[in-house]
């Protein structure tokens, strides 16, 4: 089954449909989101992306990450795609969302408008081998920290979008 993206303009307003793969080989401007799960405690949920992913493999990043589908609210994406991803359930909140463009290798740019959604539960993730290699819950400090060291440990979406929350998260 192909994966569509819904394309969007730089003001988010929807402007067609192209496949996955083609959006991201055009560099084409679509529309994403990325969901950051807090537990009890002020820990991140942190997943490494499975190794078998077709870019950025074995990266750190953000609890989940995806595209909404045609037609479907982000709403409805983000509790969709983090049951699917992390076997979790939590209510989400949107709090930001910021443009980026970026190289993520073997010639496939992300250009998207990503909408950052929050979370809180204490749940324990059921990952999904084909998307998740691995979890872990860290201190928002010990992210940061390890960002500045090892940068190429993360996803290039992941460490603006950590940037941009730190501020919200320090509010």
């Amino acid at each position: 089954m192909q994966e569509y993206v819904v394309l969007v303009d730089a003001n988010d307003n929807p402007i067609g449909l192209m496949e996955k793969m083609e959006a991201h080989v055009k560099a084409e401007l679509h529309r994403a989101f990325s969901i950051f799960i807090f537990n009890t405690k002020g820990e991140m949920l942190l997943q490494q992306r499975a190794f078998s992913k077709y870019h950025t493999p074995g990266l750190w990043t953000n609890t989940c990450c995806s595209h909404p589908r045609h037609e479907e609210t982000l709403e409805q994406a983000t509790t969709r795609r983090l049951q699917e991803e992390m076997g979790m359930k939590c209510e989400l909140k949107e709090i930001f969302y910021f443009t980026y463009k970026a190289d993520v290798t073997q010639g496939l740019m992300e250009h998207e408008i990503d909408h950052v959604f929050v979370g809180t539960t204490d749940d324990i993730p059921e990952i999904n081998p084909e998307e998740v290699e691995s979890y872990k819950y860290d201190t928002m400090e010990n992210i940061r920290l390890d960002i500045e060291k090892n940068p190429q440990n993360y996803t290039p979406w992941f460490k603006i979008a950590f940037a941009e929350l730190l501020k919200h998260y320090n509010k």
